[in-house]
């Protein structure tokens, strides 16, 4: 069943999509690097254990580095190769991580280790576990544990599994290829996704701006499956989760609380698509789709990368131009700008987007606020940036608890239209650490009395 809905959530932006260079070309499979560099810290929670040993001759799909309990996944070894060395590496966060750096084969056929099949019929604790053990976090770039994500707390229920297929970051196709050309997997992970969480119906939504992945995909529901598919209008951050059920449910999680306050879990699409992909075959996740694009990029695309593929090695291979000037992690809004080309591609990254001298602005003179209001308008959660920004010149960091700040998630929608030039998102992302690591520091000196 197929849905047109002109609900949609309340303020919002209207960014450049630029999307038309990369959402017509099929996914295609990367080159293999040389050198694999992987971290151990590609999700949110405890880093990965790791279980090989340098020099040790590995196959694709093999266990490289298992939970680290419960708040944790494992590590699949993205190419057959050789365990060159097991160091501190780089991470997107700045920070040196524990991670492995692993030799291809170059001759290998990079044929995928095969695993013990999940069934359909299998248990809800079954099918999580084998969530787990797949290594499967969140693909659309939070890259939480999706196992913990899908376990429902005591007392709770969910009676509407929510796809989300929105994809409103500028420049970044990734879910609409998936959805063109995966369509299969997706309602495969559809079926354990309700075995998992007992809703008794998925939506998948979608913006207008991918008709076509829409018309696709509920010409494939399955006869009788419980599915149908939602189409929303365009407004960016129309992707994130309280937006999403908002617009289509017309729910409201409350403020500081999750979807599950709603009877809902939300699964990013490129997410249900690999536990459809993987658990028939108990595998691991070695490879995820990424577009890379931007003005900077001769060979634009949606391409399948092994995970651990240095940047460095991808800008190579897509002919980056020479005057590059900023490399984007994620999407321009809500991704990173990068510091380090020795960085690898992650499980969370959905996109490498490139930009030239030209394109760059530099930093611009900060103005005082002057109270327009550009910020609150477009704020989805109707938070007060113009307040909060003040309050972080300050350092008036408790009192911005109690103007919301936690509710925040950095959609960066304030930053765009604010025209002083107050990076207000950037304030907000430093504030939060400032917080949490007051509340860390709080609660050991608690814990020692």
């Amino acid at each position: 069943m197929l849905n047109f809905r002109k609900n949609t959530f309340r303020h919002g932006v209207h960014p450049p999509e630029h999307k038309d260079e990369t959402n017509g070309l099929p996914i295609r499979q990367f080159p293999f690097a040389p050198v694999i560099i992987l971290p151990m810290v590609q999700h949110i929670g405890n880093p990965s254990e790791i279980v090989v040993r340098e020099g040790q001759e590995v196959v694709r799909g093999q266990l490289l580095a298992k939970a680290n309990g419960y708040m944790s996944v494992p590590v699949h070894a993205p190419v057959s190769g050789t365990v060159r060395k097991i160091a501190n590496v780089p991470a997107i966060s700045g920070k040196m991580v524990p991670g492995i750096y692993l030799q291809a084969f170059p001759f290998s056929s990079q044929e995928v280790l095969e695993g013990t099949p999940i069934e359909e019929t299998a248990s809800k604790e079954e099918i999580l576990q084998a969530i787990q053990d797949a290594g499967i976090v969140g693909l659309g770039g939070a890259a939480f544990p999706t196992h913990v994500k899908l376990k429902i707390p005591e007392g709770k229920h969910c009676d509407v599994l929510m796809i989300n297929g929105i994809e409103c970051e500028p420049y970044l196709t990734t879910d609409h290829r998936v959805m063109l050309e995966q369509a299969d997997d997706i309602f495969t992970g559809i079926r354990y996704l309700l075995k998992a969480t007992g809703a008794g119906r998925a939506i998948i939504g979608i913006e207008a701006n991918k008709q076509d992945a829409a018309d696709h995909l509920a010409s494939r529901i399955p006869d009788g499956a419980p599915v149908s598919v939602e189409v929303v209008p365009v407004k960016y951050p129309q992707g994130a989760e309280k937006m999403l059920i908002t617009a289509l449910l017309g729910r409201e999680v409350p403020s500081g609380g999750l979807p599950i306050e709603v009877n809902v879990v939300v699964v990013n699409v490129a997410t249900t698509a690999e536990i459809g992909r993987l658990l028939p075959h108990g595998r691991g996740i070695q490879e995820r789709v990424v577009t890379i694009t931007g003005p900077g990029v001769k060979k634009k695309g949606n391409y399948l990368i092994p995970v651990g593929t240095p940047l460095r090695y991808v800008l190579e291979q897509v002919g980056a131009d020479g005057q590059i000037s900023e490399v984007y992690m994620g999407g321009p809004m809500m991704g990173v700008a990068v510091s380090n080309l020795d960085i690898s591609v992650v499980k969370g990254t959905s996109g490498i987007v490139v930009f030239t001298e030209k394109e760059v602005k530099r930093p611009q003179k900060i103005y005082p606020c002057i109270k327009c209001g550009a910020c609150v308008d477009a704020c989805p959660i109707s938070l007060n940036p113009s307040r909060l920004g003040i309050l972080a010149k300050f350092e008036a960091y408790e009192q911005m608890t109690d103007y919301h700040l936690m509710d925040c998630f950095e959609c960066g929608a304030c930053s765009y239209v604010c025209p002083s030039n107050i990076p207000l998102v950037q304030y907000f992302r430093l504030s939060k650490s400032v917080i949490r690591k007051r509340q860390t520091t709080k609660q050991t000196a608690e814990s020692d009395k």
